[in-house]
Order: C-alpha cells, then structure tokens, then sequence
C-alpha cells in the first residue's frame, strides 16, 4: 500500500529563491500546455496528448534557457497534472455531472512541484531528488542541500516526492510503498453515527466524541483578521502580511481538525475489527442551513483517514445506506419520527434511548448485514446481497432484529 509522509524543511533565501523560481515556472509551463490543448482543439478539432507535449519539453529547453535548470521529472509531472485534470473532466461530461473544464492556475493557486520518481529500481537504492545527504538535509536537483526535520521515520521505499508551500512553510512530502502492520484482532465490531451538534459521532456502544468546533472557536479571529485584509491596499506589502496573517489562523485550525480525526479514527480502530458508518453524501448535506458545521466537522476527511487507517492496520470499514436509521427502533423495528434532540422513545415497545445510539445500533445490524460477522448476528441479505431495508422504499419496512 501507498502512504504520505509530510517533513517540514527549511531553505535557506537562496534555496527559497529557488524553490520560488521552481512554481513559477512550472506554473507558466502549466498554463502554456492547457492554452495549447485548448487552441489545437478550437483550430483543428484535435487533442494534443500528454506524450506530444512532453516531447516539445526539448524544445522549451532550447528556447528558454531558465527551463534547464528544473529537472526533468518535475516538468513531466507538470504535463501528467494537466492530463490528469482533462481525464477527470472528460470523466464528469460522459457521467452527466458539472464538468468543470480546466482553468489557468494563478500564483495563489499553485503551491507545489512534483518529483515521479526517488528511487532506483535497477540499483536498488536512491535515485537523486530527495536524496537524504546527511541526518538532517535532503538534496534537490538545482536548488541545494535543503534542511529538514525528520520528525518521525521514513517507513518503505519512496516513490514519489512532492515538495509544497503551505504559507511561508515549507514541507517535502514523500510517497512510500509501506507494509501493511495488521492490529491484533479484537472480535469488536461498532456502528458510527456522525453528527455536528453536541457530538462529533456516537457509537453504538454508547460512547459519545463531543465535537470540538474548532472552526467556530476560530471564527472571530478570522472575521476581524479578514477585516484587516480587506482594509489593505491591493498589492501593498501590509495587505501580504495580512494576508500571511489570516493563512496562519487557517492553518491552524486546519491542523487541530486533522490530528483530532487522526486520533479518533485510531481510537475506533483499536477497538474494534469492523467499523460500520452511514454512507452520506457530504458536499450535498453541505448546501443545507447546516452547512458551516458540516464543513466544520470534516466528515470527508475523517471518513478518508479511517479508511486510509484501517487498510494498515487489517480492519474493516463499511458504509451502510443512512435510510431511516434515526427513525427504526433498534429494539423492535417500529418506525417512527423523533425531532433532533429529543430521545428515541419507540411508541410500540416502550423502550427509551438517546436517539443517535438509536441510530448507531441500526447501523451496526444494517453493516453486519451487508459484511457478516463473525458470529453470524445481522439482517437477512436480500438478492443482491444487500440489506433488505438498504434502498429508500416508499413505506419503510419493520426492522428484522434477531
């Protein structure tokens, strides 16, 4: 399996001159290969390919001399980005959704140059960019021996190396082939019910993850640093600094929301063998009157990092259709509507319970149903193997409990 590995470096002002010179050009080439397609495709009705442009790489060189000295792995990886972003685009015309045709990248949005390959395969050893040189430098072709703080190992072999701005920091992210290193086995199992307000999930255990908000603690002092933004003189250096300013405050919530979902997946994955969730749809609940505490709480992310997780660590993660898994009780199968906030109290069996361990539960006999457990607990799969309630009927069938 591939896994992402984040180093913060330190280039001295020549190196960071460097670095500079390196997006800027690798931007203008990006810009030049998407208004080639684009005019080859208005006068002649054809697409030029990935493989002709790269050919035309010599004679770029040729004509401009400052491309001689970028290495050749990042001004192909600046080709196979573009190419990349028309098969997506293609991809979105033949599936009928919003295309989204591919734009000329302006300097705030281009941060990064790619390295395709560290490693040579032949010699079994490192290949040039990236190179370690010592206990706390890397080698990068054309700009230097560049500091860097190896804050935890390099685990695998390296694949690939993306060197990236975030702000005025700057990190080397390597692409490594790792080995899976599976947890024991727990015999756990758990359903997951995600939320905004008070709780960022509840499991069917009980347990209940207070959401952290951290975007909502952060909101004032963004609103007035965006205040001071927008106060500044375009193109002044007070309004960069200002600007540099509010970056910092994003990325520092961004960081908290990311090591929480880190933390939190591990937690479940520990625990547990099998993690059952709803399968939501979070870019379409996030046009709702909910949207900036959907956004806030990073559903995607987190579902990323979970799955991402639990392929090392040999768990199991399965989405499982969200119909009516608030309105079945988990006790007998009655549906019924309860309102946000207010406990599950089943109007055929009695029973009372908090409405998103409700949820939770249902879940989790929804996911045995459509990934057996071990001990053979769960709904009846229907004919296509899924759970017989899975797809949104027009009257909600009672839930078979075992």
């Amino acid at each position: 399996m591939l896994k992402a590995f984040a180093y913060r470096i330190y280039p001295t002002k020549p190196q960071l001159k460097g670095l500079e010179e390196h997006l800027n050009r690798t931007r203008e080439l990006y810009n030049a290969a998407l208004q080639e397609r684009r005019d080859a495709y208005k006068k002649t009705g054809r697409s030029v390919t990935a493989f002709e442009q790269m050919g035309s790489l010599v004679e770029v060189k040729e004509g401009r001399p400052e491309y001689r000295r970028i290495h050749a792995h990042v001004l192909q990886g600046v080709i196979t980005q573009l190419d990349r972003a028309f098969q997506g685009f293609f991809r979105r015309v033949k599936a009928g959704e919003k295309a989204g045709y591919p734009r000329f990248k302006s300097k705030d949005r281009w941060d990064s140059f790619h390295f395709k390959q560290v490693w040579d395969n032949s010699r079994d050893n490192w290949f040039g960019p990236g190179k370690p040189v010592g206990s706390n430098r890397i080698r990068l072709p054309n700009i230097g021996d560049v500091r860097i703080k190896w804050h935890r190992p390099l685990a695998g072999r390296p694949k690939t190396l993306t060197i990236k701005r975030d702000g005025e920091h700057w990190y080397a992210v390597y692409v490594c082939e790792v080995e899976p290193q599976p947890l024991p086995a727990t015999g756990g199992e758990v359903g997951i019910d995600l939320g905004v307000n008070p709780n960022f999930l509840v499991t069917s255990d009980g347990e209940f993850v207070p959401a952290p908000h951290y975007y909502r603690k952060a909101e004032a002092k963004l609103r007035r640093q965006q205040r001071v933004v927008s106060r500044r003189k375009r193109g002044g250096g007070g309004r960069k600094k200002a600007v540099a300013a509010l970056k910092r405050l994003h990325r520092k919530v961004r960081n908290q929301r990311k090591d929480f979902h880190h933390k939190t997946a591990r937690k479940l994955l520990e625990a547990n063998d099998v993690v059952y969730h709803e399968n939501l749809s979070a870019k379409a609940m996030s046009r709702s009157r909910l949207s900036k505490s959907i956004l806030d709480m990073g559903w995607g992310q987190f579902l990323n990092i979970l799955y991402g997780k639990a392929a090392e660590a040999g768990r199991r993660v399965v989405g499982v259709n969200p119909a009516y898994t608030s309105q079945i009780c988990s006790g007998c199968g009655h549906v019924q509507k309860v309102p946000i906030g207010k406990p599950y109290e089943c109007g055929a069996c009695g029973l009372v319970i908090h409405r998103d361990v409700n949820a939770a539960l249902n879940i989790l006999r929804m996911g045995r149903g459509v990934y057996p457990s071990a001990d053979g607990q769960g709904l009846p799969l229907g004919e296509s193997g899924e759970v017989a309630h899975a797809r949104r009927p027009q009257k909600p069938p009672a839930l078979a409990v075992g």
